[in-house]
């Protein structure tokens, strides 16, 4: 049996730092925190962890700079905290950080970060492909099955097609609306929760990524239809 993941959640608010740790460890991942960079230092000098979630805005040796000492000494994966500013993520990425999320987030969508992170870095230990389980939440898009709690795009066979996160967001959004006429306006403000720039690139483009992944034939969509003046509609295959 392979030995399960081990993260190190480091945050300076107690409440949140066990939360996350409580919730991890039900799922099967090793858990221990730090409520600083000292008590970080102290559980790294024992053993390397898989992975490493790290906030940013904590008193004295804040999450940047922490990563960058973490980084100048090894490859350890990392996935930081933030309030929220674009700065905060752009900077934690240049500094090395494999992913981020925006406080306050969904733990299930932490979760997915999580494995997705692990699986880039080599560090997964995923079981073979599987079918899509019958009780999986979500909705099939053409022969694609979107699984909302996993935030994940299957195809037939259970292997996973990448897609970003607000094509994930786009889907998610169609899924929970199926046969109903979504505006572009509207899609913005259900597939928000990410922090889309104000300089993003139109729906319209992105609409027409998803149809390259989805549709058998993109120039003649029948899961995602566009509904002229209006928007755009997702369609169901029928059982």
């Amino acid at each position: 049996m392979a030995d399960p993941v081990r993260v190190i959640v480091v945050d300076d608010e107690p409440d949140l730092r066990e939360m996350i740790a409580e919730y991890l460890r039900k799922h099967g991942f090793v858990v221990s925190t730090a409520g600083d960079g000292r008590d970080l230092d102290a559980q790294l000098a024992g053993a390397q962890p898989d992975l490493l979630i790290l906030d940013v805005n904590m008193p004295g040796e804040d999450g940047f700079a922490i990563a960058r000492r973490i980084r100048a000494k090894g490859t350890v994966p990392i996935l930081m905290l933030t309030a929220g500013e674009s700065v905060d993520r752009v900077v934690g990425l240049e500094l090395g950080a494999d992913d981020y999320m925006t406080k306050p987030f969904d733990l299930r969508e932490l979760r997915a970060r999580i494995q997705a992170v692990l699986r880039r870095t080599g560090r997964a230990q995923d079981p073979p492909p599987q079918q899509v389980p019958p009780a999986a939440q979500g909705a099939r898009f053409g022969n694609l099955f979107l699984d909302l709690d996993a935030h994940r795009l299957l195809r037939p066979d259970g292997t996973e097609l990448e897609i970003t996160a607000m094509e994930f967001d786009l889907l998610a959004a169609f899924a929970r609306n199926p046969n109903r006429v979504l505006s572009r306006e509207r899609l913005l403000d259900l597939a928000h929760n990410r922090g889309s720039e104000p300089f993003d690139r139109s729906i319209d483009v992105r609409i027409t990524r998803i149809r390259r992944k989805v549709e058998r034939d993109p120039e003649k969509p029948e899961v995602i239809k566009t509904v002229r003046g209006a928007g755009y509609v997702f369609v169901p295959r029928k059982p």
